[in-house]
């Protein structure tokens, strides 16, 4: 059965989508079959795989509201070795359909249950709010939650309010929900300041901060504009390097063993 994931943080800009493109193409590179989920109204991980989010006709929106089946919306994108469930433009009404729905908070969680058996990883890429669509993507998790945090100190604040919100959902609807790793993003080791983020945030989630960190990288913000994930806009960059040794690390703490990386 596969692994899923939920990339999760209330916070705009700290990297969600970026680390869950970039996380899954290194996966695919390392022999991983990968899909990865939509459900950011916003739909950034669709366009920034190239998909034009204005064409798509069903997606996740779909999938949740119970008018189509998870593997009856699935892109397929072997340029990357990806799958996709794109976001579409009807996903930014669902948060007020959802409310009169049956089970609105597990609708996801029930769909991609048919999909586990299908793939070895399944990472959920959530908007930057604490709503119905990231509770859905909290408690489809089944394997637990990845938190980018950007390197900065503001990026903080908002670490108690989803810790709070994390206890919550465990007190009241999904026990077992876990993080997996919290990931720092946009690290400047030049800085003192990353530095001490990295201190607080160790504190904050004691052994559950990945030794791997993204650096600020020139390449990874230009990646999207031509929509690929880094490994293939620039393999040899520092944000591709970083994001491999990232998957190879998920890989390794979840006891699967990494095949070569396939070369282009």
């Amino acid at each position: 059965m596969g692994k899923v994931y939920t990339i999760v943080n209330q916070k705009g800009g700290v990297g969600k989508t970026t680390t869950t493109i970039n996380l899954g193409a290194c996966l695919a590179q390392l022999g991983q079959k990968v899909l990865l989920v939509d459900l950011d109204p916003q739909a950034n991980a669709t366009s920034c795989l190239g998909v034009e989010y204005n064409k798509i006709q069903q997606g996740t929106y779909e999938v949740l509201i119970g008018e189509n089946e998870a593997n009856q919306v699935i892109l397929s994108h072997p340029d990357f070795r990806l799958s996709l469930i794109p976001s579409s433009p009807n996903l930014s009404g669902a948060e007020i359909e959802l409310i009169d729905l049956p089970s609105r908070d597990s609708r996801l969680k029930q769909s991609l249950a048919r999909l586990e058996q299908s793939f070895d990883y399944i990472l959920i890429d959530c908007p930057p709010s604490l709503g119905l669509l990231t509770l859905n993507g909290l408690i489809a998790a089944r394997d637990g939650i990845i938190i980018p945090v950007q390197s900065e100190f503001l990026a903080l604040e908002g670490l108690g309010q989803l810790t709070k919100t994390l206890d919550r959902i465990r007190g009241n609807l999904f026990p077992g929900l876990k993080i997996r790793g919290v990931l720092l993003t946009m690290f400047d080791g030049r800085t003192n300041l990353s530095a001490d983020v990295m201190a607080e945030v160790q504190k904050y989630f004691p052994e559950k901060v990945f030794k791997s960190y993204i650096p600020r990288s020139v390449r990874l913000a230009e990646a999207p504009s031509f929509g690929m994930p880094i490994a293939f806009y620039a393999p040899s960059s520092t944000g591709a390097a970083a994001y491999l040794a990232l998957a190879r690390e998920l890989l390794a703490g979840d006891g699967v063993l990494a095949a070569p990386v396939e070369e282009e």
